[in-house]
This record gives structure tokens, sequence and C-alpha cells, in this order.
């Protein structure tokens, strides 16, 4: 439901861009941006359109603090649903796994014992390295069928991981060379989401829940 949300109202800010880019006014990308500079455009544009396309527009960015709100009510819920919740809690603890990544990952997953392994849970995200090529030559990635939104949770905060880290670990150097590291991390962040849930056990720096490949 939240992605949801957030799309439309990605949506409804690229549209209302888009309207006023049209008028000949263009406005910075970010929502601060669009944010300050309205209520001006409007005042302005006020002069040469119609008070009806004026209250349309008006309309339309009033109803992003909606949006806004709506939003966040639900990101109250999740929260205290993770604070609840025994499995929220333990994967919310793995570096890169926030407050969307522990709530999506559990309401997706079901009973973590279903799965034989982190390598078999990773693989059902689509997190498992899949072989493309031409011409003789073979590229691995990621493959496109699993929980998108949930892998593209992970692989967001691999990211912020990797972002933050010193100097990245020998192993994802290694892997980095075949495939991307924010890639590799997010598939073992997905093993150790396994192995501590399917196992009952707490998460530790110094712990690897099973041997990278």
């Amino acid at each position: 439901m939240r992605q949801q949300l957030v799309k439309f109202r990605t949506m409804q800010i690229n549209g209302l861009r888009g309207l006023l880019t049209e008028y000949g006014e263009v406005m910075g990308k970010s929502r601060s941006a669009l944010d300050k500079a309205i209520p001006g455009v409007l005042e302005k544009l006020a002069n040469r359109l119609p008070a009806i396309l004026i209250d349309t527009l008006r309309a339309q960015w009033n109803r992003l603090s909606e949006l806004d709100k709506e939003i966040s009510e639900i990101e109250d819920r999740l929260l205290a649903w993770m604070k609840q919740d025994k499995a929220c809690k333990t994967i919310a603890e793995i570096p890169g796994v926030g407050l969307l990544t522990a709530t999506a990952t559990v309401a997706a997953m079901g009973n973590a014992k279903a799965f034989k392994s982190g390598r078999e849970f990773a693989a059902w995200l689509g997190l498992a390295p899949g072989q493309t090529g031409t011409g003789g030559k073979v590229r691995l990635g990621i493959s496109k069928r699993g929980d998108r939104y949930l892998r593209t949770l992970l692989i967001h905060g691999a990211r912020a991981v990797l972002s933050h880290a010193k100097e990245p670990s020998a192993w994802i150097e290694q892997l980095g060379k075949r495939r991307p590291p924010n890639v590799v991390l997010a598939n073992k962040m997905a093993r150790t989401i396994w192995a501590l849930l399917a196992h009952d056990r707490q998460y530790e720096r110094s712990y690897v829940s099973v041997k990278p490949t």
C-alpha cells in the first residue's frame, strides 16, 4: 500500500511539474523546490489562465500534502508493528535493513523454514546470479523474477551500507568484478535474513550466515 501511494505521489508531482512547464514555468526537480516555488507561480499564472485551471493546479498541489499524511500514517503503523514483531526486530539489526525492508520481508517471506536455504530465499527474491550474453560473452546479473519491490529495497540498503563503508571486504571486491557490489551484498543480506529467522538467531556482526559464492 505504501509503495503504491509513493508511486502515485511521484506521478502527481511529475504531472503537476509537466503542466506548469507547458505554461512556461520550469522549477527544480526536488519536492522542496516545487513547494517553495508553486505559490508564486500560481499567483503569476492567475493573470493569464482561467480561474478553474488555477484551482485545479492548486488542488493537485494540495493533494500532495494529503498523500504525505497518508504515507506517514502507514509508516507509523509499520513502525508500531516492527517494535512488536520479533522477526522484524531481529532482521532490522542487519546493516542496510530498515523499517520498510524489515516489514516487507517478514510480510512477503512468511515462514522462513518454507525455504530450504538462504540461497533458495535469495533466488526466490531474484537475487541469485542469472546468466545472459551473446556472441560467446556471458554476463552475470540479477534475475527479473521474484519480489521486485523487496529486491529493490535490499539493493538500496546494500548500496547505503557500501557507501558508508571505509573499505569493502575482500570477497565483495572479488565478486564485484563479475557482479555489481550492491547486488552481491543484497544477496548476502537475504541469506543472513533467512539464517536468522529459520534458526531463531540474533544478528551478530561477526556472524556469517553462509559462504558467499
